[in-house]
């Protein structure tokens, strides 16, 4: 793996949360483990809503020097003072917000395909996501497997994220062979989302 052991985590939000409870149960996951990046993942296409969950959630995580992107939404980035944004559609619309967006981190979920990984890459990817690596009845039931990513982390230079349906089990797996877990779902439905948190990354020591 490029440069280190242990993974870093990726943190995404739930597609619907609480306003006046999330940013207190976000600072407690923040301080209870170090999370590299922080992707806003709301469902709602209200923008009033948007605009200010993304307010608070960047105050809680810039407050501890952790980056955000947000999901899809591109004007949203500088508008809202957010560190990048995370492409849905693999390499498509990449060298386009790459020329919109020079400084600005920009993420791609590339599926399960090599290819299309390979292509954000070339488009300017900051880092490239590839998952489900687990089971989840969403989509049509195919899962980006671990070969895909030890093939990746030995030729590839970008940086790649392992995403979806997460158990100990994969964390195990695939920590020799990805450089960050992003974790959402897996934490959010729980009563501690820190302390569940912590349980899934346990194999990483």
């Amino acid at each position: 793996m490029a440069d280190q052991d242990r993974p870093q985590i990726y943190l995404i939000t739930p597609p619907e949360l609480d306003l006046d409870a999330y940013p207190d149960q976000l600072a407690a996951v923040l301080d209870a483990t170090e999370i590299a990046c922080l992707r806003i993942a709301l469902a709602t296409k209200d923008e009033d809503r948007i605009l200010r969950a993304a307010d608070a959630i960047r105050l809680t995580a810039h407050q501890r020097d952790v980056a955000v992107v947000i999901e899809r939404h591109v004007l949203l980035v500088e508008r809202l003072g957010l560190d990048g944004v995370h492409l849905t559609d693999g390499a498509r619309s990449l060298r386009k917000v790459r020329k919109d967006l020079p400084e600005a981190i920009i993420g791609a979920h590339c599926g399960i395909t090599r290819h299309e990984g390979m292509s954000a890459g070339e488009a300017g990817a900051d880092y490239v996501c590839f998952g489900p690596i687990g089971a989840t009845p969403l989509g049509d039931g195919s899962h980006a497997d671990w070969d895909l990513f030890q093939w990746w982390s030995e030729m590839i230079e970008v940086p790649v994220v392992a995403e979806g349906a997460l158990t100990v089990e994969l964390v195990e797996k695939f920590g020799p062979v990805t450089d960050f877990f992003a974790v959402g779902e897996e934490i959010w439905s729980k009563d501690d989302p820190a302390a569940a948190l912590k349980a899934l990354l346990a194999p990483l020591g």
